[in-house]
C-alpha cells in the first residue's frame, strides 16, 4: 500500500468505549507531511486536543494525543489505528487506546472521514 494522505482530512466519532472522552460532538482535522501525521481535534467532553503520529506499514497510525476535558483536566495517552479506506475513498480509522494520564484504562473507538 502506498502512503495514505491524511492530510485536510476531518473525522467524527462513530463508536468509542465509555471511558474516552471523544464522541459524536468531536471534530478531528488532519495534516500529513510524509510520514508525519498531526491533529487538533475538539467538541463533545474534550474542549481542545492534539496528536502526533507517524504513518506504518500499512497506513495505520501509531500515535500519541493530550487534550484538556471540558473539566479543564489534562489527559493524555498513547493509540494505534488500522486504517479501512472505503468503497467511495473516504478513511475509517479502527483505533486501540491507553490513557497514560491521568488514566491508565484502555478502550476502542472508530472514527470516520465526513
Amino acid at each position: 500500500m502506498a502512503t495514505p494522505n491524511y492530510d485536510g482530512r476531518k473525522f467524527r466519532v462513530l463508536s468509542n468505549t465509555d471511558n474516552g472522552d471523544s464522541g459524536p460532538g468531536t471534530v478531528f482535522k488532519y495534516r500529513q507531511n510524509g510520514d508525519t501525521v498531526w491533529a487538533t481535534y475538539e467538541g463533545g467532553d474534550v474542549a481542545f486536543g492534539t496528536l502526533l503520529a507517524r504513518v506504518r506499514p500499512g497506513g495505520g497510525l501509531s500515535m500519541r494525543y493530550q487534550h484538556l476535558n471540558r473539566k479543564r483536566e489534562f489527559c493524555c495517552g498513547m493509540c494505534e489505528s488500522e486504517l479501512e479506506v472505503l468503497p467511495d475513498g473516504r478513511y475509517r480509522l479502527h483505533e486501540r487506546w491507553q490513557w497514560t494520564e491521568p488514566l491508565t484504562s484502555a478502550g476502542q473507538s472508530t472514527i470516520e472521514e465526513f
